[in-house]
């Protein structure tokens, strides 16, 4: 039987699963997540042109809260309680070598759940990045930034400093969400519910973007929903109500422009960060 099929089962009697289930379906969930953590599989992916979701592999990480245990851990200053395939995280007792072979930059004090995987030249500031989530090559997860469950992040993003790129678990068909290769993420932004953010775009510090967020294009007027485009820079804003002027407005996001040099060199990472 295949992975999917195993986890699919499984999904359909999931208030059964538990640390005493077949091995069959331990072995499948286990097999899954060391695929997410290396990278050969991943939540979410690009197939012609379109973003899709890999439903069985949302589903595996859920169950996978069900056949583990807590455990506790103790450290020099505090200890903690969570489940035992988390608690150690992604690079618990890595050597040199393996830090090398991974390729990327990771400072102290950055949780990176076992799961998540992370590209070559990357650097992780002090941040977290949850189970699912996938961190492509050259990109920056600033100080106190945050990588939620299942999200994606494309190549030679910059993450600022305090945002949050959103995760999106549950349910198993949503989509997570979604940062593409060459995005700048301001400082102190949220990026949630499964939004896609276009290749090249560039949000200021404090955007908020969720689902029932207005996206609106300056020059045109257009309202959409749900995405960025391709190079679009982003500020934050605020709509009216045209029914009743007097009623507080509404925040928003607006595109005021496309990405250009000027905007693109005070956006982009130095590279001497990655030596």
């Amino acid at each position: 039987m295949s992975l999917e099929k195993i986890i699919n089962d499984a999904w359909e009697n999931k208030d059964q699963v538990n640390q005493n289930s077949n091995k069959s379906i331990k072995d499948a969930i286990n097999q899954i997540i060391d695929d997410l953590d290396r990278g050969k599989s991943r939540v979410a992916e690009k197939i012609n042109g379109e973003w899709v979701t890999h439903q069985h592999l949302k589903k595996a990480i859920m169950l996978s809260f069900r056949i583990y245990p807590m455990e506790n851990l103790n450290g020099p200053y505090s200890s903690w309680y969570d489940k035992a395939h988390l608690l150690k995280g992604k690079t618990a007792g890595w050597t040199k070598d393996d830090h090398e072979k991974a390729g990327f930059r990771m400072v102290p004090n950055s949780p990176v759940r076992k799961g998540s995987f992370v590209g070559k030249n990357a650097v992780l500031m002090p941040c977290y990045v949850n189970i699912g989530a996938y961190i492509d090559e050259g990109t920056m997860i600033d100080t106190f930034a945050r990588a939620g469950s299942c999200c994606q992040i494309g190549k030679n993003c910059h993450i600022s400093a305090g945002s949050g790129v959103g995760g999106v678990l549950e349910p198993a068909q949503a989509l997570p969400t979604i940062i593409e290769d060459n995005v700048f993420l301001g400082a102190m932004s949220e990026v949630v519910e499964g939004i896609i953010v276009g290749e090249g775009s560039v949000l200021s510090m404090g955007m908020y973007i969720g689902q029932s967020t207005k996206i609106v294009n300056r020059s045109t007027g257009e309202i959409t929903y749900g995405k960025i485009p391709p190079y679009s820079v982003v500020v934050p804003g605020t709509l009216p109500d045209k029914k009743n002027p007097s009623a507080p407005s509404l925040s928003c996001a607006v595109i005021i422009k496309q990405v250009d040099e000027k905007t693109r060199s005070k956006t982009s990472i130095n590279d001497l960060l990655r030596e």
